[in-house]
């Protein structure tokens, strides 16, 4: 089979396009990957030594960025072009744009995240109306309603989409996976919390963390300066006492990190899968999470949850596993043994690959959404 795959090199869908890519080729597939966003550095094509394998790396826009339309146009013609001369099986976009291209070929989208969803969990509100907004809402809409089936990470995000843009699409839910070879835990775990994002993220909510003084150290892998720096705050966070910021870490880097902590902290209050969580709980940290419905849905009894976004109980909840190592060690075992069962990318590719095979020979993929 030969899937032509679109991604962006901005986040953690590169990290879910590798992994589902090099499984395909492992299987004997053939694939096309597209990038958009900005070009990939050379790190993040080390990976790429396949003779089945065609990458074009491109800067087009992604839909979320502002001022993006022209950009998106002008992709959609390169994309269709692509299309054309290499003549994929199936088409795999990980954008919505591309899901209303007119090409005779199957459509799958996914469905990572979008704005609206992220403006209503971080403000409560739906977004401002805008000339860019109600493009970005039609844009998005048309992909997935030109879709032939609609995936998302988790059934929150699914649902989300179905709340906040209108007309009917098959919808069904993969969960997102990882390698667990590629992780381990240090036979010497520090008394430490990890959490990793970018401070200024206001969806991230690392500075929920900030907001008490923690009784154990504190590691954050991430930007603390905001890109536009007119929106940059206060910043003396280094002043901080058992704090300590590393900046952005490569994967190496935060292999190292999640080894040899012993709790992680999953401060999300925007998070439609989250593969840090997952990175972490495959290294056998013990799991602390913002008590948010993707993560309930995601990680169940595995972690231990605190008040949504409330700093107090959050800092209850690291006093508890940082005093009570037993405690700690059974949450570390318990996210371990879920992560592998259920975020391993064995699976993951397993279930698109079943799902490919339905699509290419023209199955009912409505009765596979509805399965699922």
């Amino acid at each position: 089979m030969h899937v032509l795959v679109t991604a962006d090199t901005v986040g953690g869908v590169w990290t879910y396009t590798r992994e589902l890519v090099c499984g395909l080729l492992n299987r004997g597939h053939r694939v096309t990957l597209v990038s958009f966003g900005r070009l990939p550095s050379d790190s993040q094509t080390s990976w790429m030594q396949h003779n089945r394998l065609t990458f074009h790396a491109t800067g087009f826009p992604l839909e979320w960025m502002r001022d993006a339309q022209p950009g998106i146009t002008e992709s959609a013609r390169y994309l269709q072009r692509i299309i054309s001369d290499s003549k994929p099986d199936l088409l795999h976009f990980n954008q919505y744009c591309y899901g209303a291209l007119e090409c005779g070929i199957p459509k799958l989208v996914v469905a990572h995240s979008d704005v609206v969803s992220w403006w209503n969990a971080v403000h409560g509100t739906d977004p401002p109306a805008s000339p860019w907004m109600e493009w970005y809402r039609n844009i998005v809409s048309r992909g997935l309603r030109c879709a032939d089936i609609v995936v998302a990470p988790s059934k929150w995000m699914l649902d989300a989409v179905c709340e906040h843009y209108p007309g009917r699409f098959n919808g069904c839910v993969i969960y997102n996976g990882r390698t667990p070879s590629l992780f381990r835990s240090s036979a010497e775990k520090q008394n430490c919390v990890l959490a990793v994002g970018r401070i200024w993220d206001e969806a991230k909510h690392i500075r929920l963390l900030l907001a008490r003084k923690q009784r154990v150290p504190v590691t954050i892998a991430g930007s603390a300066e905001h890109p536009d720096k007119s929106l940059d705050g206060p910043n003396d966070l280094r002043c901080q006492e058992n704090l300590t910021i590393c900046g952005e870490q490569d994967e190496t880097q935060l292999r190292q990190l999640y080894s040899i902590c012993s709790i992680y902290a999953a401060t999300s209050r925007y998070e439609p899968f989250g593969l840090a969580p997952v990175e972490a709980a495959l290294s056998k940290c013990a799991l602390i999470a913002n008590d948010i419905p993707s993560f309930r849905e995601l990680w169940g009894d595995s972690a231990l949850f605190f008040r949504r976004n409330d700093p107090d109980a959050l800092a209850n909840a690291i006093e508890t596993l940082a005093e009570h190592p037993p405690l700690r060690r059974l949450y570390a075992e318990e996210a371990y043994e879920r992560a592998r069962a259920r975020f391993n990318s064995q699976r993951m590719v397993d279930e698109y690959e079943c799902l490919y095979k339905i699509l290419v020979r023209g199955g009912r993929v409505h009765e596979y959404a509805a399965a699922a």
